[in-house]
């Protein structure tokens, strides 16, 4: 292989800036809440159903679409989506009402639920087939990035400009990448559809007992990654004493951490199996949860121990993804790669939810059991994922992927 066919195309980074934009947008509105709550009159509490809303939306819509049976190239739908997208953002200018922004976060919601999965699915199907888990690391770094850098610029923008600005930041994005995409995305490899594909087509290849036990696990091991980050400014506090501006400087040190355990997950993957990553990411993650919970026990430490932790928490938290994402596209197989991303990408979202019910529910026993069940829940994940990947039939069916992926390295 020649140097060049090793380096990250653009049109990879236009897909790691979409994914960027998208979550990026997800969460942005939180810093900018109470702006916008004197803004159409209503509580933090109402107002905060916009996040709800956008989240809900995007769990339900990611798989919808990815399941339509039209005619269209992936590259089409992508570059569509992210217009309306960019659009729905910029379109926050015009409004002051609350049933309209509620509209537009919906609006934006359902064009998101097609550009994060269509994103990924591209990334895997475009990949050189020895390096399909660093394109997809490469991809997830977007989301990683969006939590590091972001948020706290999109805050800072609706501090200084108003919080209206902080949507057109969003929609800048949005625009950015959609530029980026039109000018780099081969048509060639922009999965065009050659006839039109039944409903049943589309799903048979996720109707299997290995990719429904992937989805279970991804729920479990988001769910338990949330239910603590929801509740880490609370923790930390109470473990450490961490200020408001201390905790930026961890949620910074996090998030670099973050980006690390992408990168090494996507290595790893193409070099030893996705089935291997996930049990060793996870295990890190468990230990870390771990460690905080006994630390809790002998409160106040030192920052420099809850920020070593906390490194270590997050790479293992954002190794996981890309392994889980891995193991969905060998088991689901690169023809149906878009299906499998939306469907995995909503079971993500809904995670994400149960995280925040678990975490609500644990904070009311004690803060310091929140580790402890984000552990279990983890640990769940890898006790129900293990003996799934050693049956007879998963193994040669990721056996044969490996084999395919192999092959097209070789011809």
């Amino acid at each position: 292989m020649t140097p060049l066919t090793r380096a990250r195309p653009v049109w990879l980074l236009a897909l790691t800036l979409a994914a960027f934009a998208v979550q990026t947008d997800d969460y942005i509105i939180i810093g900018v809440l109470p702006a916008i709550s004197d803004t159409v009159h209503l509580s933090e509490t109402a107002t905060g159903q916009l996040v709800t809303v956008y989240s809900l939306t995007y769990a339900l819509a990611a798989p919808v679409w990815a399941l339509l049976p039209v005619r269209i190239a992936r590259k089409r739908a992508l570059c569509g989506a992210l217009t309306v997208f960019s659009a729905a953002n910029f379109a926050v200018l015009l409004v002051d009402a609350y049933p309209a922004l509620m509209a537009l976060r919906i609006v934006a919601a359902l064009a998101a639920a097609m550009v994060l999965p269509s994103a990924l699915a591209a990334a895997s199907a475009q990949a050189p087939p020895e390096q399909q888990g660093r394109y997809l690391a490469t991809v997830m770094t977007g989301l990683t990035g969006a939590v590091l850098l972001g948020v706290p610029a999109g805050t800072w923008i609706g501090a200084a400009l108003g919080w209206r600005a902080t949507f057109v930041f969003g929609g800048l994005l949005g625009s950015c990448a959609l530029l980026m995409l039109v000018r780099t995305l081969p048509r060639a490899e922009a999965h065009a559809v050659e006839e039109r594909k039944t409903l049943g087509f589309m799903v048979r290849p996720l109707l299997n007992s290995t990719v429904t036990v992937i989805l279970l696990v991804t729920v479990l091991t988001v769910a338990g990654n949330l239910a603590f980050q929801t509740y880490i400014a609370s923790f930390l506090s109470g473990v450490s004493g961490v200020t408001p501006t201390v905790l930026g400087v961890l949620l910074v040190c996090s998030g670099a951490g973050g980006l690390i355990g992408t990168q090494v997950s996507g290595c790893l993957i193409d070099r030893y199996s996705p089935g291997r990553v996930f049990a060793l990411a996870s295990s890190v993650f468990c230990g870390a949860m771990v460690a905080f919970a006994g630390i809790w026990l002998v409160r106040p430490v030192p920052v420099v121990l809850a920020a070593v932790l906390l490194v270590c928490w997050s790479a293992a938290a954002w190794a996981v993804p890309p392994s889980l994402q891995s193991l969905m596209l060998a088991r689901a197989g690169r023809e149906a790669a878009g299906q499998a991303m939306a469907v995995h990408s909503s079971s993500v979202y809904i995670g994400a939810a149960l995280g925040g019910a678990v975490g609500g529910g644990v904070i009311a026993a004690g803060m310091g059991l929140i580790p402890a069940a984000a552990a279990v829940l983890a640990f769940l994940g890898v006790v129900i994922l293990l003996p799934v990947l050693r049956s007879r039939t998963a193994r040669a069916a990721l056996g044969a992927a490996m084999v395919e992926r192999k092959h097209e390295t070789t011809t």
